[in-house]
């Protein structure tokens, strides 16, 4: 026989098949790109109805999410609307401060976000 493989196989024609270990999901997230909150801060110059808006359009959470984050901020003063890389965070943000006001709510202005590090 001039099969060079020969020496290699086993001789009941198997092979064992090994597969490499996986990295458990969590490690993998703290190895790759590093995360960043995106924080609404509260003010008394937006109405409800505002942060849920707003949140729908620039996030895309449902209303329901909506109005969950919107009493959370109320409540705490603060609120994650978001995590994400820091250049999606940053623009984020941006868009936050651009948004302004909406025709028909007594809301004052565009609100308050900031960016910081996911330290989990």
């Amino acid at each position: 026989m001039d099969d060079p493989l020969e020496d290699d196989r086993p001789e009941d024609g198997t092979a064992t098949l090994v597969r490499p270990q996986k990295t458990p999901e969590k490690e993998r997230k703290r190895k790759g790109i590093p995360r960043y909150h995106v924080i609404l801060w509260d003010d008394e110059g937006h109405t409800f109805d505002y942060v849920i808006r707003m949140l729908q359009e620039l996030f895309g959470h449902p209303p329901g999410t909506g109005e969950k984050l919107a009493e959370a901020v109320n409540l705490l003063g603060r609120v994650t609307v978001l995590t994400t890389t820091k250049e999606h965070a940053e623009l984020k943000v941006e868009q936050v401060t651009a948004y302004g006001e909406i025709a028909g709510d007594d809301s004052v202005g565009s609100m308050i976000a900031t960016i910081e590090p996911d330290e989990s």
